[in-house]
């Protein structure tokens, strides 16, 4: 009797053949997959948990206000469903960008939809989307004075101030977001030409090299020089000073922390609470952006004001 993997004269290749000698899912579980709709395995493959988190709550919206059930009945869902739901969003006063984000998750998994030709079109496609308002953030940016102020406020003689002034820098010179800064590493500071970079890891697992500024490499020098594991490159670059659960240091990091424990505290300290409403990470954030477009600015001033002259002398 011929084998299996030679009939009609066809040589399978070996890992084919392993594939059943060590079988990692039973023929239920295999069929069980093989039966999942596509609107659950779009979900599925959501790999960051914050967006899936975002998007699950979205849905849910929609389906709650639709009264979906079943994952198929997204099948038969019409763009006179979704400008109903658009306008309940608006009836409800929900922020611009808010509704803008709720589409995008239902835009993504109905292009996932017609991926699988479960349907045919987008039927997000022709809504209309709340205009964005790209001319000014809405995210409070800090002075001068506040950012020295915040900058100075951590203890210079605890091993815990020397750390929080480095996080802080790190923030304010960087723009990075708090749970980037949790997943730095001691390997992620990095000479490339000469500059010492920072390694970032961002959203979507995109890599990016920002060099760093001055201040920020004396204080984060300084906080590894009295922290002792400025040699540990596979470590945690920033972590706790203390645990009072496990006992255990040599960890990252919670970005929940770094907002309550150093940016909140600290903010609360030196008044920036009060003064600027909606202080959080992300003002760090906007500050290191408003002051890279300052340096621009008066880059673009200087290049104009050389060619001024260089016109007048002529």
């Amino acid at each position: 009797m011929p084998s299996l993997w030679t009939i009609s004269k066809v040589t399978y290749p070996p890992f084919f053949r392993f594939g059943l000698t060590a079988r990692g899912l039973t023929a239920a579980e295999f069929q069980g997959l093989a039966d999942v709709p596509p609107e659950l395995e779009w979900f599925a493959n959501i790999a960051n948990a914050k967006t899936r988190r975002a998007y699950r709550q979205d849905v849910a919206d929609f389906t709650s206000f639709v009264g979906i059930t079943r994952p198929e009945e997204f099948r038969i869902v019409t763009r006179a469903h979704l400008i109903a739901w658009r306008k309940d969003l608006e009836r409800r006063e929900l922020a611009p960008s808010t509704i803008r984000r709720k589409l995008a998750a239902l835009s993504s998994l109905f292009d996932h939809l017609c991926e699988q030709n479960a349907i045919t079109h987008n039927p997000v496609n022709g809504v209309k989307r709340p205009k964005a308002n790209n001319n000014e953030g809405l995210t409070p940016a800090l002075g001068d004075a506040q950012a020295r102020a915040l900058l100075d406020a951590p203890p210079a003689n605890t091993l815990k101030g020397q750390r929080d002034r480095a996080i802080l820098a790190t923030l304010l010179y960087h723009g990075l977001r708090r749970e980037e800064l949790c997943k730095l590493r001691v390997r992620d500071l990095q000479q490339r030409e000469g500059v010492l970079h920072l390694r970032i890891e961002g959203k979507g697992e995109k890599i990016r090299f920002v060099p760093v500024a001055a201040k920020a490499a004396r204080l984060v020098k300084e906080y590894l020089e009295v922290a002792g594991h400025g040699d540990d490159l596979q470590g945690p670059l920033f972590r706790p000073v203390k645990n009072n659960s496990t006992g255990t240091l040599n960890k990252p990091l919670n970005p929940a922390s770094v907002y309550q424990e150093v940016v909140r505290r600290y903010g609360q300290q030196v008044g920036i609470n009060a003064d600027v409403h909606g202080f959080c990470v992300h003002s760090l954030r906007a500050t290191a952006a408003t002051n890279a477009l300052e340096q621009i600015k008066q880059i673009r001033f200087c290049k104009f004001d050389q060619s001024s002259s260089v016109l007048r002398i002529k």
